[in-house]
């Protein structure tokens, strides 16, 4: 029988569709999902004083050195790979940015405002000697928020096959992984929404395993003189980025698939040549309405 259980995580809704003989088999595997979720959401939460991030970036503050344990190291290791891989532009330290930029406001900073934080910005302040981290200066913020959602949706699928189930679907705010097939072998459908008409979709991709994550300009952003600025910041300048307003990959986990799909943003018009060099499934929208990329309107990667 398939089981769904809706939550709310990561400033977003979320839902777990499980599969499972019985009731209460689902109901464990989803209480220990969603528990895995919200430990993510509570270790690296910016907004929480309390949190594991909020430590490092106490230490970040003043230039002293704090050793990470196993989970965030792991997390760091991928982040200077997605910072090489994206010629600089997926960067942890952007978080200092949000001190002028508040896309609830609608309200700009000013050009001498953000260039006045851009000193604190870029990873080459970073000295990453596992399990030590330094800071070259003071001042430095990290956030995985760019990283985090997705890195929570594989884990809530693996703490699901780590509770016997093996087939089903889970969903933080679009991010997707796939536990596995449906009972009869059917793929899950999975729709990708078109970034200016939230109803309707620009794709229906078909998968029995794997994940798709969607990078886009439409869940978080602020319109000001009829311009939208998305939240996705280019740490060089400060400012938000333009040019495409969604990317959608697969790949076998979430966490690639959300990553590349962000670093293509912020290759704004020239991402995407670089989505097509990458020769993974993807769908590409750029602010003008036009759509391309290598995922049709419907897609199973067993074709």
């Amino acid at each position: 029988m398939l089981f769904s259980f809706p939550f709310e995580a990561m400033g977003t809704g979320c839902v777990l569709h499980l599969y499972a003989e019985r009731e209460n088999t689902a109901d464990m595997a989803a209480t220990s999902a969603i528990d895995e979720v919200r430990r993510i959401e509570t270790r690296y939460s910016r907004y929480s004083e309390r949190s594991w991030l909020s430590e490092i970036n106490l230490a970040a503050a003043t230039g002293r050195t704090i050793e990470m344990d196993d989970e965030t190291a792991a997390l760091l290791d991928y982040a200077f790979a997605c910072h090489r891989i994206s010629g600089g532009l997926l960067d942890i330290t952007t978080g200092v940015l949000r001190e002028m930029w508040n896309f609830t406001s609608g309200i700009l900073p000013s050009a001498e405002e953000v260039a006045a934080l851009l000193p604190r910005v870029g990873m080459d302040k970073l000295i990453w000697e596992r399990p030590r981290l330094r800071f070259r200066q003071p001042g430095i913020e990290l956030d995985f928020g760019g990283i985090g959602k997705e890195y929570a949706a594989d884990r809530a699928a693996a703490v699901c096959k780590a509770n016997g189930l093996t087939r089903g679907l889970v969903d933080l705010g679009g991010d997707i992984r796939i536990l596995g097939p449906q009972p009869d072998g059917q793929p899950w459908r999975i729709w990708i929404r078109h970034p200016r008409m939230p109803d309707t979709a620009i794709a229906v991709v078909e998968l029995t395993t794997g994940a798709l994550a969607t990078s886009g300009d439409y869940e978080r952003y602020m319109e000001v003189d009829g311009k939208r600025y998305c939240h996705l910041l280019n740490p060089r300048t400060g400012w938000p980025v333009a040019g495409l307003s969604s990317v959608s990959i697969v790949a076998e986990d979430c966490l690639l698939a959300g990553s590349l799909a962000s670093v293509a943003m912020l290759k704004e018009r020239n991402g995407p040549a670089w989505l097509e060099s990458l020769n993974m499934p993807h769908l590409w929208v750029d602010e003008q309405g036009r759509q391309g990329g290598t995922l049709p309107a419907s897609w199973n990667p067993a074709s």
